[in-house]
């Protein structure tokens, strides 16, 4: 199947594209938290390295979130999921912004990580992912023998927050059929996109870090896929002004 990549703000990406032209969106901002998380020393998200650097990503802040919300809810098709990666101080925030926005709240999903993280308190070995829908009516999943904790263990050096394709892949499997786009607005090393293509799906991916861009395509094409932009019906709403975005795994 084909991808098509973006280097833009979030927000204004979203914002171009149709209304309800899309079928699954996972989605990990570089939430406002991860700062309290760099300054008591539980994270290296945010860290400057050649590894895990400041450079790559800006935060997202919480402010923002209801303009997020609102163009995710507009370009999704209706009975579709959304899968938001946040920590448990973001959850709280994220979760009723995304209901005022109209997404359905279904649960909070866990993953487990396998291996703890950083820290001097209960070290960190879950994150959470909030599993919206569109409404009208619901959208079954594909495989109803799959629990909400998820454990998949965490990538290691690797690109700053990155996700297993292996995670993505459980809701492109979960939440879509063959052919049908998924998206991710932060897709830092482009985890989503493996995941979807690998399994038949078409991926629209944008970031605002071009190492992210250059990452995600590389990986993509090492798949064989082609990159092919969208050619849409109508033309998009114009874009709104942000004031940054960050990327994502």
């Amino acid at each position: 199947m084909s991808f098509w990549l973006s280097q833009m703000d979030a927000v204004d990406w979203l914002a171009s594209l149709p209304n309800e032209s899309v079928d699954m969106v996972s989605v990990d901002p570089a939430y406002e938290s991860l700062e309290k998380h760099r300054a008591v020393g539980t994270t290296t998200r945010l860290k400057h390295s050649a590894a895990s650097s400041n450079d790559w990503f800006a935060i997202f802040k919480n402010d923002r979130f209801p303009a997020l919300f609102a163009e995710l809810h507009r370009v999704m098709k209706r009975q579709t999921h959304l899968y938001f990666f946040c920590d448990q101080e973001t959850m709280f925030i994220a979760k009723p912004i995304g209901e005022a926005a109209g997404f359905r709240f279904r649960k909070p999903l866990v993953w487990d990580k396998q291996k703890i993280g950083m820290g001097y308190s209960y070290r960190a070995r879950y994150e959470f992912v909030l599993y919206f829908e569109k409404g009208p009516g619901k959208r079954r999943l594909n495989d109803l023998s799959i629990p909400d904790v998820l454990r998949v263990e965490r990538v290691r050096n690797g690109y700053p927050t990155e996700k297993p394709v292996e995670l993505n892949e459980i809701f492109v499997k979960q939440s879509t059929q063959p052919g049908e786009i998924v998206i991710d607005p932060f897709m830092g090393s482009g985890s989503a996109g493996v995941a979807a293509c690998k399994n038949g799906r078409v991926f629209w991916g944008n970031d605002l870090s071009p190492k992210s861009v250059e990452i995600t395509r590389a990986r993509l094409a090492v798949l064989g896929e082609s990159e092919a932009a969208p050619v849409f019906d109508t033309a998009p709403p114009p874009p709104q002004r942000g004031d940054g975005a960050s990327s994502s795994p």
